[in-house]
């Protein structure tokens, strides 16, 4: 892989930059109305509530939950797709939850989101050239017409494609290879940061593997900082260096790759470990299963106390009284939980 590193400054030391992304007191909410309201004449509905998270420039950051949880708010808040309610984004040390018009088309140079679907995610009546030419064209200070032709050319290469993909159309090639499209077209405008909402998730395994693989070699390359946004913890596994878990809005467990997996306080946290599968049935005995019963509550009408009581087997009348907040846990200050009975499990994670 050739990538044109011309003109790039020479970074600052890791502990003078600022961080690729920090999230504060983030806070996201809709007015429901009519009979999506179960009955109510207008209710609301808290799809991000209150999150705190901070990934460092070059760095991944896991935020992994159930469907429903706020990871794709999270990421179109990350975009300014969606507006927060409440709360701060930073990127690059900008705050850009205020910003419009053209000060919000720079600061979106830095940072770009990669689609779930790699085939609605692109348009079907325009070339592989055009949909990764295109952020060019909008950002037509970035490269000169006479050379845009060259550098999708550079893109396409970055990304494992030829030149001879540029004239095909997305139907003409396969999920991965769309999917790489829509990578490319991210690496247009040479961003910081990408925000990957579930890049792998409509990938058939083999596949998955070629994408991660992709990615850990462009983040090597070009020092970007992902915000990895999947349900498969053991997808996240293989690229995050931290990792988030998310329930109904809020963050119940954070921390390292190497406290989340080895040593999960939270149940969610233990419940999404358990059902990562294990190839080798000589260890699946040292690995505990751990199913969750019922549904996640209505987002509507959250239960009192910790969201997660209701399916959750380690609950006290204390869990229904207040709701926990992120707190230290017994290997370190820096791996947070919100959880009343926090403990270990026999789940262990790998990578």
């Amino acid at each position: 892989m050739t990538i044109a590193t011309a003109g790039q400054a020479f970074p600052a030391p890791a502990d003078q930059r600022p961080p690729a992304v920090r999230i504060t007191d983030l806070v996201k909410t809709y007015p429901v109305r009519g009979s999506l309201a179960g009955g109510a004449t207008k209710a609301t509905l808290t799809a991000v509530d209150g999150i705190n998270l901070t990934v460092a420039q070059g760095k991944t950051l896991g935020l992994v939950g159930e469907s429903g949880s706020g990871k794709s708010t999270v990421a179109k808040l990350l975009v300014a797709v969606e507006r927060p309610t409440s709360g701060t984004i930073s990127v690059l040390g900008q705050e850009i939850q205020d910003l419009s018009g053209s000060d919000l088309r720079r600061a979106r140079r830095d940072i770009q989101l990669v689609f779930q679907d790699p085939y609605t995610s692109l348009d079907p009546r325009m070339t592989i050239a055009e949909i990764i030419g295109e952020p060019l064209a909008i950002h037509a200070d970035l490269v000169p017409r006479k050379h845009r032709a060259r550098r999708i050319a550079e893109l396409l290469d970055m990304v494992g494609l030829g030149d001879g993909f540029a004239d095909r159309l997305p139907h003409q090639l396969s999920g991965g290879q769309r999917q790489r499209v829509g990578i490319a077209r991210a690496l247009s405008l040479s961003p910081k940061v990408l925000v990957l909402d579930e890049p792998v998730s409509a990938l058939d395994m083999s596949v998955q593997a070629q994408i991660i693989n992709l990615l850990t070699d462009l983040q090597k390359e070009l020092g970007l900082a992902y915000v990895f946004i999947a349900h498969d913890l053991g997808v996240v596994a293989q690229l995050a260096d931290d990792i988030a878990v998310m329930y109904l809005g809020r963050i119940v467990e954070q921390g390292s790759y190497e406290q989340v997996f080895g040593n999960p306080s939270h149940p969610f946290s233990v419940a999404l470990l358990s059902a990562i599968p294990e190839p080798d049935p000589a260890e699946r005995e040292n690995y505990g299963r751990r199913l969750l019963s019922g549904e996640p509550p209505n987002p509507l009408y959250l239960p009192s106390g910790c969201r997660f009581r209701t399916r959750c087997w380690r609950a006290t009348d204390e869990c229904a009284a207040i709701e926990p907040v992120l707190t230290g846990q017994s290997d370190s200050p820096d791996h947070l939980a919100a959880c009343y009975h926090p403990g270990p499990s026999s789940t262990k994670g790998r990578r």
